[in-house]
């Protein structure tokens, strides 16, 4: 059956999914565009597909929807064609590197860094609770389906900085006092802490920093945007 109104009930609930409270209230979150559904069902995550495409066949509850009702589900100037309801991941962490980010706000740096993380062998993730939401549609969109490829965990950066100190060599990011990271020996499991876009790593967070790092660049640009700079970072580590 072809959904025509805007008002369908069951329309208007995946609507409200492009508002944080509602994704932390039902566990689920929106994956928009035929690539990203792909991979959300594949990785066992969409459980509901919404599609414009009357000749298209899922193994989950499917809606087929005009385009207009379609354009109420996303915030995209080009309304896709499918978009799934998923359920978010398993909060936690497990062996390896880890990759910390510190009040990391635009969420197109934040899905850069995760489809550099997965590229550069990085199988960790913590998030601040200060950084933005992570099923931000505009992150989902950034990761570019990655985000089922890599371990991720939101929480109080400080008490997670303190509970591996000396477990983990904590490395921070700084132009002003660190060393190249093509100097830096790597000899155990590392925490690599990316500051935001604005300021940088807090205050607090740098005290829990056993060494600085940062990029050799020539004098003519003082620094990078942020997902740029993790990437180049992560793929000095995983050259190492």
């Amino acid at each position: 059956m072809l959904i025509t109104s805007k008002d369908n009930n069951r329309i208007k609930e995946i609507a409200k999914l492009k508002q944080k409270k509602y994704r932390d209230l039902t566990n689920t979150y929106l994956v928009e565009g035929i690539h990203l559904v792909s991979e959300g069902i594949k990785a066992g995550r969409v459980i509901e597909v919404v599609t414009t495409l009357e000749e298209d066949t899922y193994e989950v509850n499917t809606l087929y929807v005009t385009k207009e009702v379609m354009r109420q589900l996303t915030d995209m100037d080009s309304v896709p064609s499918v978009i799934g309801v998923a359920r978010k991941y398993e909060d936690k962490l497990g062996e390896g590197n880890i990759l910390v980010l510190d009040g990391i706000q635009d969420p197109g740096n934040l899905g850069t860094i995760i489809r550099s993380a997965v590229a550069f062998n990085m199988p960790n993730i913590f998030i601040s609770n200060n950084s933005c939401d992570l099923y931000n549609p505009k992150v989902i969109r950034s990761t570019e389906g990655m985000i089922s490829h890599v371990n991720i965990k939101r929480g109080d950066i400080l008490e997670f900085l303190d509970s591996i100190k000396g477990k983990y060599l904590i490395l921070g990011t700084d132009v002003r006092d660190g060393v190249d990271i093509k100097d830096v020996k790597i000899d155990k499991n590392i925490a690599l802490v990316i500051g935001s876009e604005g300021q940088g790593m807090s205050l607090e967070v740098r005290k829990r920093v056993d060494k600085n790092v940062y990029i050799k660049m020539n004098n003519k640009c003082e620094s990078l945007n942020a997902g740029v700079s993790c990437s180049i970072i992560l793929y000095e580590v995983n050259h190492e």
